[in-house]
């Protein structure tokens, strides 16, 4: 049993902590896009950013403040143009954009970190951000986490938050995040943008160590599509004002809350696959008897993955040799004599071989899934003028619904390693073919 509860109040649930959500004018819609996140003391901060060559100008900027200054007091994200390949020019307005802030908050400018994300290739409207800051600043809450979640977001269909708490030296510690993506999702930090604020004592080392593993275990153990974003961000923030004892070395009270920050994350990660373009339901790959965790979760990110999987989870088809080519894909060395699948609770293929199952049944149990989960029938995509919106009168958190479950056990290891995505549809070709039209 987990040693913590889930509280109301996203990034905002930990102590010490105001955010905000906007709108600029970054998009045509008129729909909110500017967010800020602001700790009332400087935090200690982690991030965990794109492995891609092309990023944009906030990556960057990122990492050379994270390099230089392992703290921070505040986080501004703007949705709408992602400022990626964007030149020389992409980072002076990201520079610009965070003297503005430091000006109005009134704080040095190394202490702001910054994120992007909408159409790679577009600055963002400095115009409409430079009158925007003054006003997300104005509007900072603590009760703030909701509006800066639906602030970040493109085109996703829900907005993504979840806090929790539990009791560090008797007194409670909490845990906040909001995250948005929706396609170009794809292990290795991929558009895909996630936030946590933490109100722990913890040492800088050891937060972005914390962080790093928690990444791998969440946002780098799910996939949509298998395309990487070049503004893919995750930042923590820790600042301590839950006035617990500091923690600087691993230990029973490191080790919890590094437990409680991965379910941060998987919760987040978990809803950014659901959430895939197109997509009617998540689905969990869990691996075990593998030589080592990291065997296990390269096999089951190679089946969540697949192309082929995915669209015979969205025809309902329990066909099983596509999850064991996938399997055997991996780049793993295991004997297929041992190989065995099941997807919910029907047993596929057993010692290598394939078993008698009722198909029909395994077909009912997808369908069951994704109907538990389906969009309301009066759910409308927009994209217009390369503006990366939905109608978001049907948002109302989150959609919490059961996975379609595969487990694939590959022998007698003690490895073992899960793997997140989601089915692949018709709407995912629709939504990509007019991303930018």
């Amino acid at each position: 049993m987990a040693d913590w509860q889930e509280i109301s109040g996203g990034v905002t649930a930990p102590r010490g902590y105001q955010a905000a959500g906007i709108t600029a004018g970054l998009k045509p819609s008129g729909l909110p896009d500017l967010a800020l996140i602001c700790s009332d003391v400087e935090a200690i901060a982690a991030g965990v950013f794109t492995t891609s060559q092309v990023r944009a100008a906030c990556v960057d900027y990122c990492r050379q403040r994270l390099q230089a200054k392992h703290s921070a007091r505040a986080i501004l994200c703007n949705a709408g143009q992602a400022n990626a390949s964007t030149g020389m020019q992409g980072l002076r307005d990201t520079e610009e954009s965070a003297q503005i802030l430091a000006r109005e908050l009134n704080i040095s400018p190394e202490s702001i970190l910054l994120a992007s994300t909408g159409v790679i290739g577009q600055r963002m409207r400095m115009d409409a951000l430079r009158s925007g800051i003054p006003k997300v600043v104005a509007a900072l809450s603590e009760t703030g986490s909701d509006a800066a979640a639906v602030a970040i977001i493109t085109t996703d269909l829900v907005t993504k938050s979840i806090a929790l708490e539990t009791t560090i030296g008797d007194r409670p510690v909490r845990i906040g995040g909001i995250s948005k993506g929706s396609g170009m999702i794809h292990p290795n930090m991929a558009t895909m943008l996630a936030f946590v604020t933490c109100d722990a004592a913890v040492s800088s080392q050891l937060w972005q160590q914390m962080l790093s593993r928690a990444a791998d275990q969440s946002f780098n153990a799910i996939t949509v599509d298998g395309d990487t974003s070049t503004n893919d961000s995750l930042i923590a923030l820790a600042n301590g004002q839950s006035r617990t004892p500091a923690i600087t070395e691993m230990g029973a009270e490191a080790e919890k809350l590094e437990a409680m920050l991965t379910a941060v994350c998987q919760h987040l990660a978990k809803a950014i696959a659901r959430d895939g373009e197109g997509a009617t339901c998540l689905i969990e790959v869990q691996v075990t008897g593998a030589y080592d965790q990291l065997s296990a979760r390269q096999i089951a990110k190679t089946i969540a993955g697949s192309s082929l999987v995915k669209s015979a989870i969205f025809g309902r088809d329990p066909n099983w040799g596509r999850i064991a080519a996938a399997a055997g894909r991996a780049g793993v060395n295991f004997e297929q004599d041992n190989l065995q699948i099941k997807l919910g609770n029907f047993l596929l293929l057993e010692n290598g071989q394939p078993v008698p199952f009722d198909r029909a049944a395994a077909s009912a149990y997808l369908k069951q899934t994704a109907a538990d989960s389906s969009l309301p029938e009066d759910f409308i995509f927009t994209n217009n003028s390369n503006d990366l919106s939905v109608d978001r009168s049907i948002i109302k958190g989150q959609r919490v619904d059961n996975p379609v479950i595969i487990a694939v056990n590959i022998g007698n290891g003690h490895g073992s390693g899960k793997a997140w995505g989601c089915d692949l549809s018709y709407d995912y070709v629709k939504i990509n073919a007019e991303y930018t039209t």
